[in-house]
């Protein structure tokens, strides 16, 4: 391959393209990005920059961005592919490339009225707004929007999480360990509302449950999850369904396109998880050099969580059973192991509060 196009310039993205010359390809790099900055990091948009204490965390310095001898094209969205080795972008410019590596995250669910953090620009105006704000409602109680209403409330700010489902979390975590999580909220000011529905967003501010009630708040956010960025695919030769279709190696049922992140639904299974970003950027460049799959990603489904001062950590998955193995929920530190098979003697998750040495011990063995 003499020219491979990645698209997409976040997390994913970058690391795609340090893998690539990692591995020894030396031919020419185009990068593309729908952002006009460099990348950085997205985690601590939700925690401390919000706070105030810290600006953009860019993902790699000056010098490492000179070694990938790239040619980046950002601020500009890639708008469709023509073809196996033709990308269009917003400009009217296309890129041709022997391989393309997709990696264009998700775009943030919307709530007409809301605020949504997904990007470094959402997270400026989402700052700007807490700075006039005494009162703050976020709708959703997921790893975002849980950390999103930490920050405001170490701003001092009244808040209000708003859930549809019986308890925080639930998806990931289920219901037992996504409540004992929900509890930070109330430890800390913040009150949470479950099992109950949002029907608008007032004009003048607050949200109108749908059950007639009403939250007060200044600013609104929306953390409800969202959708992989595959609009400008549609027609293309790349098969879309819950993101870009690829197996377990990242390769599209076209071999010289992979997917990584957010947007690749690899083998069934779309994770929206940092790690798993970086994990998969190593396996689907591997496999985009050979023309065909040579490795692949077992998801393990890891990921964390900064609220109110507590880590959340977990990895691999929920089942109804689960039990403490050390410390309490009542002291918020401990450590549950999610248990399967016959007899439950096969633990397949585990999820920590504040307690990552126990976590970090346990997951070495976990299958």
């Amino acid at each position: 391959m003499r020219t491979i196009a990645i698209i997409g310039a976040s997390l994913a993205g970058l690391r795609s393209a340090q893998a690539l010359r990692q591995q020894g390809f030396d031919g020419r790099l185009v990068i593309v990005g729908d952002e006009v900055h460099l990348p950085y990091d997205r985690p601590p948009l939700s925690k401390d920059f919000l706070l105030g204490k810290v600006e953009a965390v860019p993902l790699a310095d000056q010098e490492d961005l000179d070694a990938l001898d790239a040619e980046w094209r950002l601020g500009v969205q890639a708008s469709g592919l023509l073809s196996t080795q033709e990308i269009a972008l917003s400009d009217g410019t296309t890129v041709a490339a022997d391989g393309v590596v997709i990696a264009t995250g998700g775009v943030p669910r919307t709530i007409p009225g809301a605020h949504v953090l997904r990007t470094l620009d959402d997270a400026v105006k989402l700052r700007e707004a807490f700075a006039h704000a005494q009162s703050v409602g976020v709708i959703g109680a997921g790893f975002i929007g849980a950390e999103i209403a930490s920050s405001a409330r170490a701003l001092g700010k009244d808040v209000t999480v708003v859930e549809a489902l019986p308890a925080p979390l639930m998806r990931v975590l289920g219901a037992e360990m996504g409540a004992a999580v929900g509890l930070l909220h109330g430890d800390h000011g913040s009150t949470l509302m479950t099992g109950v529905n949002v029907d608008s967003i007032n004009v003048d501010g607050g949200i109108n449950l749908a059950d007639g009630r009403k939250v007060d708040a200044d600013v609104v956010v929306a953390g409800i999850g969202m959708r992989p960025a595959t609009d400008w695919l549609a027609g293309g030769p790349v098969q879309v369904d819950n993101g870009v279709v690829c197996d377990a190696g990242g390769v599209t049922a076209v071999r010289n396109i992979v997917a990584v992140g957010d947007v690749a639904n690899c083998a069934g299974v779309r994770a929206e998880h940092w790690t798993s970003a970086t994990e998969q950027a190593q396996i689907a460049t591997r496999n985009l050099l050979a023309g065909e799959t040579v490795a692949t990603h077992t998801h393990g489904g890891y990921v964390w969580s900064d609220q109110y001062g507590s880590r959340i950590q977990f990895i691999g998955r929920s089942t109804r059973d689960v039990r403490v193995e050390d410390g309490s929920i009542e002291d918020r530190k401990f450590v549950a192991t999610y248990r399967d098979g016959e007899n439950g003697e096969d633990v397949v998750g585990i999820v920590a509060m504040s307690n990552a040495r126990l976590f970090t011990r346990l997951r070495r063995n976990l299958r």
